[in-house]
């Protein structure tokens, strides 16, 4: 079933058209990856998405809703979770009192915000850190505690923006397997990132955005090998024997 769709995107500034049609499509329970240059229009095409830009032309449905002009909050209220690619925890306030504070916004009795809370902190490996301030996280434990706080309503889809950004080797390994373990839950995930590796390790495809426009889609696999791809965006020495 298709979760999320965006259809023809377009979005220009100060007289430059840096979106031009793009258009992609997330199944329930699948891990699509939105990749490009830098300036190629990725960004802007997954913040329209969410709901934090709002597009000329095209429009983007979830959940066969139109959800267009629809603002950010309204998105999560529907079942978008987002993962921004800035620091986004409370710094002050504990690791569970982080989880806490949405947890109320949705109306649940304390005694079942308590069980999501210890749930969510055992789930992403956080209960030695649960009294501790968010600010004594490392960057792993901090990228951890964001994903836990985008659960905390249980979405539909998570849009992941820049997931392995600022932390060590050991930690992308840790939450690529958490984002597969969350597509195998039935929790679709649409994930950009500059790390094109890491990224294509999780995907079940990838769209291809090259000067604005769609480029290509496709598996890992045909995407590494699709000699247009490799000409404009690829590194002529990347190496994808991994994926063979």
């Amino acid at each position: 079933m298709t979760l999320l769709a965006a259809h023809g995107l377009v979005k220009s500034y100060n007289g430059r058209r840096v979106v031009d049609g793009v258009g992609f499509h997330v199944e329930a329970g699948e891990v699509v990856g939105i990749l490009g240059r830098n300036g190629a229009g990725k960004t802007t095409s997954f913040r329209m998405t969410i709901g934090m830009i709002t597009p000329e032309a095209g429009r983007v449905e979830f959940a066969g809703r139109d959800v267009t002009f629809e603002p950010m909050y309204r998105h999560a209220l529907a079942g978008m979770g987002y993962l921004s690619q800035e620091p986004s925890v409370f710094q002050r306030l504990t690791c569970e009192e982080n989880l806490l504070a949405i947890l109320e916004t949705i109306g649940l009795p304390r005694g079942e915000r308590r069980r999501r809370c210890d749930a969510l902190l055992l789930q992403f490996g956080l209960r030695h850190k649960a009294k501790d301030e968010a600010r004594t996280c490392s960057g792993g434990e901090r990228r951890r505690l964001e994903i836990a706080r985008a659960l905390v309503t249980e979405p539909k889809l998570m849009l992941l923006d820049e997931p392995f950004a600022a932390v060590d080797p050991h930690t992308v390994e840790e939450l690529q397997a958490e984002v597969r373990r969350l597509a195998d839950d039935g929790i679709a995930m649409l994930v950009t990132d500059h790390n094109v590796q890491q990224t294509l390790r999780i995907c079940d495809r990838a769209y291809i955005i090259h000067e604005g426009k769609n480029l290509r889609e496709g598996t890992p696999k045909a995407i590494i090998n699709d000699p247009v791809v490799r000409e404009a965006y690829l590194a002529s020495s990347f190496r994808g024997d991994e994926f063979d």
